[in-house]
């Protein structure tokens, strides 16, 4: 499932009046899925998976987290996918991709797709550091938007698995200075080194990564935040020794039908 498109559509339709019941799925495993669609197809894959892959996903156990349109790549589609543990991942994925649903759609989600199989298979950094969903309401339909939040992915690649050094760094100052600079840090996560027990659906593995999730009220929140110099200044030089390479950051919108959303 993937998505085209560079500025988010404003929607025109009128609120619904209800949501359903917030997920009750404690994400202990998280996807991150980056799906790289052909030219102009974006907008077709978020019309379907909207509409008809969300619910059936969480019929079967699995919390679709959130849907985005990434800023600086129009025909990137990223999502996230949650799950209570990985035995719960393998019986879930099982359940829907043997389902009637994806069956009845596939085709037509493939057909917008060039690649999907550049995903990240995380958990939380630490005990309460995944993005909390308790709560969170699903609208039923397309929703009228003020000017949406940015959702800030910084992708963090490590020489070795995070060490307890690099998370006191994460929950201090890398922490403070997204804070200082005007963002609710959503959550932190680290490679989940588990096998991948769905192999049908391919995950990069042999890498050690660092996921932070930041939240700004609106792309020009994020803009002074960025040519402030504060991460520059503060956070950067000291973050070097542990990286192999520069850090892929992400500027996403939320679909209307987000649970992670401004």
């Amino acid at each position: 499932m993937q998505a085209s498109s560079t500025q988010p559509p404003s929607a025109t339709q009128p609120a619904q009046a209800e949501t359903p019941p917030a997920i009750d799925i404690d994400c202990n495993v998280v996807e991150l899925r980056q799906y790289t669609l052909r030219p102009g197809q974006r907008d077709v894959l978020i019309e379907l998976f909207d509409r008809a892959f969300v619910e059936p996903q969480e019929a079967v156990g699995m919390a679709v987290m959130g849907q985005f349109r990434d800023l600086d790549a129009p025909d990137r589609f990223v999502w996230l996918r949650g799950f209570a543990s990985m035995d719960s991942r393998a019986q879930g994925l099982t359940a829907f991709y043997d389902g009637p649903v994806w069956r009845r759609h596939r085709d037509a989600a493939n057909a917008t797709m060039i690649d999907s199989d550049n995903v990240l298979l995380l958990r939380p950094a630490w005990p309460g550091a995944g993005i909390p969903m308790g709560g969170r309401k699903r609208p039923t339909g397309p929703v009228r938007t003020s000017l949406p939040g940015v959702l800030d992915v910084s992708v963090f690649h490590l020489h070795e698995p995070a060490s307890a050094a690099l998370l006191r760094f994460c929950q201090g100052p890398m922490t403070q200075a997204l804070l200082r600079g005007g963002a609710e840090v959503l959550g932190w996560y680290v490679t989940e080194n588990a096998p991948n027990n769905f192999p049908r659906l391919p995950v990069r593995q042999g890498e050690h990564v660092l996921v932070g999730f930041a939240m700004f009220a609106a792309p020009a929140a994020f803009e002074t935040f960025a040519r402030s110099g504060l991460w520059a200044r503060e956070v950067q030089p000291a973050l070097e020794p542990w990286l192999t390479g520069p850090t892929q950051s992400m500027r996403l919108v939320a679909t209307d039908r987000s649970l992670i959303h401004d």
